[in-house]
């Protein structure tokens, strides 16, 4: 998404370069909201599954302490990736150019954007692959 808002001689690196994402284009800025909520956690993003993980095998080692410093932490990173999403619906965009993109660029956006959606939402598989591969490392 870095790489999509940014064009010739400018780069996208600072929160208000996703300032009005929403009213630039809709699709990307849903996209972006999608990968913001799995870095964070939420549900039904497939980010939630890996931190419950987490969380389930430190508590599952009887670390509590650690999984509170955890959670802790996870919060702390919830508040700046929702802030993105904060800037990309309810602030004005800085630059009202359009998103020029190719068709490639877009379906790979799209594919990855609904691939995080839907193994939250059907996580089964990739857990008992993931599950797999950590039992043959063993």
């Amino acid at each position: 998404m870095i790489m999509l808002l940014s064009r010739a001689g400018y780069e996208a690196d600072q929160l208000s370069d996703f300032k009005g994402l929403n009213q630039r284009n809709p699709w990307y800025a849903f996209i972006m909201l999608l990968i913001m909520f799995s870095l964070a956690g939420i549900p039904p993003a497939v980010g939630f599954y890996a931190k419950l993980s987490v969380f389930q095998a430190v508590m599952d080692r009887g670390m509590i302490w650690l999984a509170v410093v955890a959670v802790l932490f996870s919060l702390v990173g919830a508040f700046y990736y929702l802030r993105v999403v904060k800037l990309m619906y309810f602030d004005a965009p800085v630059d009202n150019s359009p998103l020029a993109s190719t068709a490639d660029v877009r379906a790979l956006i799209t594919a990855n954007g609904l691939a995080v959606l839907v193994l939250g939402l059907l996580p089964g598989g990739l857990m008992e692959l993931c599950q797999r591969a950590i039992q043959g490392s063993l």
